[in-house]
């Protein structure tokens, strides 16, 4: 039964008929899964601040995972579309190395040379380049995956050895460092981040497109007859999101500069240093700016076009969408293509943030890559996922790393707790999946 709203829409009853709870759930339209998410984030959030003696929910320590989340959130992303249509990537992380590398290499040797010091030309060529590269590995491995049969496991598996030899091969062991200074913004720090005024103009932007889209979700449910949620919920979850970004940004903002760094902004603008010294907010960082706008794009590309559509209708019966007209090989290289860029934006930011190219850039990111999309409810099934619980995953798999080093804890027992976070998670997917069915 459901009641007739205003403007003719359809409302879901809400009195009556399951707990308290479950009715607000239902109003507000919260995903219980991504609820659960948040909610594990936050256990995790306090008790490493406990255990810390107080230094986990510092600005500076959340600021910092901020930073490290952005490469393997911006791979968590493409990941997303990679499980839902039934396969895997196991080589985005030596895909990672491989691009870095080669981004480092034709930075300094080539572009560089060509252009002359800090020339906008050299991050520009350096990024196209990388993009370049990252789309043929990716659409290499997808053509043989969809074209020639090979499962992508086997596939990713041996690309996971490739790459990572060939990050090798192309640089013969040598760290390459990174020459132009642009560039290394995108790897954060003092140089990386947008200062307090800006990071409240896009706060002030991101709390407009929210109430805007909100304004526009519940204008379509009543123009097509949807239910729609109570206004009071509408509000909720409308001061929940602006009292998010609030919050997030009052964080960056209270993570000041140190002294040293304050002094040389200060030389470098012409500003009087007082007395008291400078407080100067690092703001957001341009990673995490980038990580942000890595996930928007591709939430509208997976829930907004016919390519995101025909992903998913991959992923839930793929004879099925061969039937309907879906030339589900086409789909399936185009899905490791961007998979392949992906891992190359993750690359600039995270050799931007080291100010070299390593062989060892990369490493296990494929670990941490699958296990935030596992986490963030992507079913290794297939035909379920959201952009939005991969990029919470990867908040919550980098606060695991980032606690584990506070702690003190070693590599290999840090390897031990991922690997059994992955388990966890599989294994509560299966269960939805079984309750849900």
């Amino acid at each position: 039964m459901s009641d007739v709203a205003s403007g003719g829409a359809v409302r879901p009853k809400t009195a009556g008929g399951g707990s308290g709870f479950k009715n607000f759930l239902r109003a507000t339209e919260i995903d219980t899964r991504m609820l659960g998410m948040v909610g594990a984030l936050l256990v995790i959030w306090v008790g490493f601040h406990i255990l810390s003696g107080g230094t986990f929910l510092t600005p500076r320590n959340l600021w910092n995972l901020s930073v490290q989340t952005a490469s393997v959130g911006v791979m968590a992303t493409g990941m997303v579309l990679v499980i839902v249509t039934r396969n895997i990537d196991l080589s985005v992380g030596s895909v990672l190395g491989v691009t870095g590398m080669i981004m480092a290499i034709a930075q300094t040797t080539w572009f560089t040379p060509m252009f002359g010091f800090d020339n906008p030309m050299v991050w520009i060529a350096t990024i196209g380049l990388g993009l370049l590269s990252g789309l043929a590995i990716g659409g290499l491995q997808g053509f043989v995956i969809a074209y020639m049969g090979v499962p992508s496991f086997i596939v990713t598996l041996g690309g996971l050895l490739v790459w990572r030899g060939a990050a090798w091969w192309v640089a013969s062991g040598r760290t390459i460092p990174i020459t132009d200074d642009t560039f290394k913004i995108l790897g954060g720090g003092s140089d990386g981040s947008i200062g307090a005024t800006w990071s409240w103009v896009i706060a002030i932007v991101a709390i407009a497109f929210l109430a805007l889209a909100a304004v526009n979700a519940r204008r379509q449910r009543k123009r097509f007859h949807f239910p729609v949620k109570p206004m009071w919920a509408e509000y909720l979850t409308f001061a929940l999101s602006a009292g998010a970004v609030v919050v997030a940004t009052l964080i960056v903002n209270a993570y000041l500069l140190p002294g040293p760094l304050a002094a040389r902004y200060a030389q470098a603008n012409g500003i009087a240093v007082p007395e008291g010294g400078l407080a100067i907010s690092f703001g957001y960082a341009v990673p995490v700016l980038l990580f942000i706008g890595v996930g928007i794009v591709m939430t509208f590309v997976a829930r907004r076009t016919r390519f995101g559509r025909y992903v998913f209708a991959i992923g839930g019966n793929p004879e099925a969408a061969e039937l309907a007209g879906i030339n589900t090989k086409r789909v399936t290289m185009m899905v490791f293509a961007l998979m392949g860029m992906l891992a190359a934006i993750a690359a600039a930011i995270s050799t931007a943030r080291l100010t070299s190219a390593t062989n060892a850039q990369g490493t296990l990111d494929e670990l941490y890559t699958i296990a935030a999309a596992v986490i963030g409810g992507t079913s290794l099934a297939g035909g379920a996922g959201t952009i939005a619980g991969a990029m919470l995953g990867a908040l919550v798999m980098q606060s695991l790393q980032s606690g584990m080093v506070l702690l003190g804890m070693d590599t290999p027992l840090q390897n031990i707790v991922v690997g059994a976070v992955l388990v966890v998670a599989v294994w509560l997917d299966t269960v939805y999946r079984k309750r849900a069915a």
